[in-house]
């Protein structure tokens, strides 16, 4: 129930505070110091109350009434030194709304960009709002979350008032119709919806009634899983307070994957050296044809399949590596690039035909430069080959389909909310070096656009989300 004012009326109340991450020090000569996610800032001269005030901010939501204490010196100067000061902290800076009942807020808006800014006044009369084609509802500690790649804050609904009016906005609303809607007072609907908009994860209408995200009409280009994805994984987002390492909760995840049970397969060790001397120069391997083969009836051999994987994606050696400014990790040294040496993509053959390996489904030991043998299940591989087969436009199975995962603790490990992005790079990486070792063997490696669904997951008996397959690459001889 909506708390109300002596006269009758609800009210709601603006409130203020600090995120959990930031520290506020005195600094030298009497400056004040703030670190916070997004960097240190200093604030030399601040008047007498500022770091008070930013103390109590910190303890949690406050009204602005409370902390101007009157009767205080100079208390203009105070309270413009202070709004100064949350200016330029804005990307620390928690909005949120209540109502005078002493129970908490209904909603806070949480920055997740260095330099947001929260509009203030109310709405114009009349207009429609509703939310963002790109805004998601999502749980998270308790709460329910609305976020939005575009919007410089995700809000956290934090009672069934403030759900039931953002849930209410699947489809363009006034204010009046949402108070019809919801039988809530109308100052308190009035005031989640300028909350929902100054945050970004509500559109407001312009005053000819049309809707654009984002004031840009290019986000029509744009899914939402794909906004997002870019959105989130360009910024290491923060750990939550389950997490206080960030991604490197828990142990150290191993170098390789543990080894499976199953039939193992030593490989065949070539000399780089005498690759080296044999080998056609980059730039002639470069200049080649890059489409997709038409397969050959051929059959590999696993002298073949050893020489490729070893000049690709073995381990070369091992020891530590780290992030600039970050703690150190144990790594390895392999044939592609992988951020921090992290190297969390496994690699898995599907062996089509082999002179001297049974079809099946075999896992890639980069350390030992041997295969096992996980699947023996013809059906499930020639689903796999089948699906390869369609993506690249031939009439006939590949020779051998390899297939790229994940295993996300691995690199989650160290990069946090960065983590698939960057996996992603990786996976460019290791594709152009297949693309490169196969052509100096005179074979051809090309990755293919497969649609799998979960069907590669389950072929490969992943432990999802655990490690999760992420690209495929067929090996043949050329067409």
């Amino acid at each position: 129930m909506a708390a109300e004012s002596p006269g009758g009326h609800a009210e709601t109340v603006r409130l203020w505070s600090l995120t959990e991450d930031t520290l506020v020090e005195a600094g030298d000569e009497g400056a004040l110091v703030a670190i916070t996610w997004w960097g240190e800032f200093e604030f030399p001269g601040t008047a007498d109350g500022v770091r008070e005030s930013l103390a109590r901010l910190a303890l949690g939501p406050v009204s602005m009434a409370n902390l101007m204490v009157s009767g205080r010196a100079g208390e203009d100067g105070w309270r413009l030194s202070l709004r100064k000061v949350l200016a330029r902290l804005s990307g620390s800076v928690v909005h949120s709304l209540a109502l005078n009942d002493g129970r908490g807020p209904l909603l806070s808006a949480i920055p997740v960009t260095q330099s947001p800014v929260f509009p203030d006044g109310p709405l114009p009369a009349g207009r429609q709002v509703r939310l963002s084609r790109f805004t998601a509802l999502r749980a998270e500690d308790g709460a329910l979350l609305a976020e939005s790649p575009g919007a410089p804050y995700k809000v956290a609904l934090l009672r069934p008032s403030a759900v039931l009016i953002a849930s209410s906005l699947a489809t363009p609303k006034t204010v009046e119709q949402l108070v019809e809607t919801t039988g809530l007072a109308e100052p308190v609907v009035a005031g989640v919806v300028g909350f929902l908009v100054a945050a970004g994860v509500v559109l407001l209408a312009d005053a000819h009634g049309r809707f654009t995200e984002f004031g840009d009409p290019e986000t029509t280009t744009w899914s939402h899983p794909d906004l997002m994805f870019h959105s989130r994984s360009r910024t290491w987002q923060k750990s939550s307070p389950q997490e206080p390492g960030g991604g490197r909760a828990g142990a150290q995840p191993p170098v390789v994957k543990p080894g499976t049970g199953g039939p193992t397969f030593p490989l065949h060790r070539p000399d780089p050296a005498a690759l080296a001397a044999a080998d056609p120069t980059l730039t002639s391997l470069l200049e080649s044809d890059h489409s997709c083969p038409d397969f050959s009836e051929r059959t590999l051999s696993a002298r073949q399949i050893g020489e490729f994987l070893f000049r690709s994606a073995r381990v070369q050696s091992t020891g530590p590596a780290h992030l600039p400014g970050g703690p150190s990790h144990e790594a390895s040294q392999r044939p592609y690039f992988s951020v921090a040496c992290l190297y969390e993509l496994e690699v898995y053959v599907g062996v089509n035909r082999c002179a001297d390996l049974a079809r099946g489904i075999y896992h890639y030991d980069p350390q030992w430069h041997t295969l096992t043998l996980i699947n023996d299940d013809a059906a499930v591989l020639d689903g796999l080959l089948d699906m390869a087969m369609i993506a690249a436009g031939s009439h006939r199975r590949p020779s051998a389909l390899l297939t790229m995962t994940a295993r996300m603790s691995r690199i989650a490990w160290v990069l946090g909310g960065a983590a698939y992005a960057t996996t992603l790079l990786h996976l460019g990486a290791l594709q152009q070096v297949f693309y490169l070792a196969a052509k100096a063997m005179g074979l051809a490696a090309h990755a293919v656009p497969v649609d799998a669904g979960d069907r590669v997951d389950r072929a490969l008996k992943l432990e999802w989300p655990a490690e999760v397959s992420v690209g495929e690459c067929v090996l043949d001889f050329p067409g």
